[in-house]
């Protein structure tokens, strides 16, 4: 790899990290949604900035500006929602569309001669990451590397130093603020830092890169597993895996960065929806049919006791209404269970059998 990719794929991961340290607890939250409202709403806030710093040295006002209106979209939507006259997605489709286009009149009618494109912030394009560099202490730097690490790096203080906070915020709000700690600060908080990540990716990665790695990581880790580290931790390996082997299969394919990184992400996520032993279709159908064949069972055996313990198969297949495949696997489940025995067409429940047909409820296979 040349200074150029290491760059490139550095970009990338500092951006995931960043953004699925905060994707975690906003998904948790049932809040993905807000991060998608607050990439688009910061536009104003980024317009402001360049309009008061004349686009000189505008990153760290537009952080702020993008900041503010990051804490204006939360507060709006809020007291939508608290209103009761709308729902909270409906308040998101409300305030989300009208601060962006506020944002997009703006730089349509004063900035179309400067370097702030509608272009650059939803696509971006990592790219030109090597090629956007500054000074600090004596040493060129690409500035997406100097930023987003320093934003990943606030990120990881602000979640390590909070942990207890947001976890209990996050799960139980009221008992947070009955125990003395503020959730609506580390809510505020959360979401200041979420409008600074964003903003912060835009220039390299674009905003729909930015919400992908917010949201599609800690989807895919909450999928697989229930408890917060390892969702943490599992959210951050999915962004690193999609931004190397997306930057990979880019090059060798000839396509688009940010677009390879942002298909992969979704890869994984199908894959643990369909694989996953926890929550993926397959494992569920499998524990469907499982419970089918359990309840068959059941049926089967207390059917036999009250026929006195025994029965022709084919008899109590038409007396349950069955087919006789459907009888068949429902005393092949019994048979495992070691409740019944098939001896030429005839079936007779095992002690066992017996004692588990007076158990009912408690019968298990």
């Amino acid at each position: 790899m040349n200074p150029a990719d290491v760059v490139i794929v550095a970009t990338a991961l500092l951006v995931s990290s960043a953004a699925a340290l905060l994707g975690v607890f906003l998904v948790l939250r049932r809040m993905s949604l807000m991060s998608d409202a607050i990439s688009h709403a910061v536009l104003p806030g980024i317009v402001a900035a360049y309009w008061l710093t004349g686009g000189e040295a505008a990153t760290v006002p537009a952080l702020l500006g993008a900041g503010a209106m990051g804490l204006l979209t939360v507060s709006a939507v809020e007291l939508l929602a608290r209103s009761g006259r709308v729902r909270s997605d409906a308040a998101i489709g409300v305030v989300f569309p009208l601060f962006f286009s506020v944002g997009v009149i703006l730089v349509s009618m004063y900035f179309r001669d400067v370097h702030l494109d509608l272009d650059a912030v939803l696509y971006g394009e990592i790219a030109y990451a090597p090629f956007n560099t500054l000074t600090l202490l004596g040493h060129e730097l690409p500035e997406s590397v100097v930023l987003m690490g320093s934003l990943a790096l606030l990120n990881a203080l602000f979640v390590a130093l909070f942990y207890k906070e947001l976890k209990l915020a996050t799960f139980d709000a009221g008992l947070a603020a009955a125990l003395g700690f503020a959730p609506g600060l580390i809510h505020y908080l959360l979401m200041t830092l979420l409008s600074f990540t964003t903003v912060g990716a835009f220039q390299s990665v674009g905003a729909i890169l930015v919400i992908a790695f917010v949201i599609v990581p800690p989807a895919t880790a909450y999928l697989l597993t229930r408890r917060l580290p390892v969702m943490i931790g599992l959210s951050l390996l999915f962004g690193a895996l999609s931004s190397v082997a997306g930057y990979v299969l880019a090059i060798l394919l000839d396509a688009s960065i940010a677009g390879m990184m942002a298909t992969l992400l979704g890869v994984f996520f199908f894959a643990a929806l369909l694989f996953s032993p926890l929550e993926g279709i397959l494992a569920t159908r499998r524990r469907r049919a499982r419970q089918r064949r359990q309840v068959a069972a059941r049926l089967l055996v207390a059917h036999l006791a009250q026929a006195g313990g025994a029965g022709q198969l084919e008899e109590t297949a038409r007396q349950l209404g069955w087919t006789l495949p459907e009888a068949r696997t429902a005393l092949e489940t019994a048979r495992q269970g070691g409740w019944a025995r098939l001896e030429a067409g005839r079936v007779d429940l095992t002690p066992r059998g017996l004692e588990a047909a007076r158990q009912g409820p408690k019968l298990a296979v």
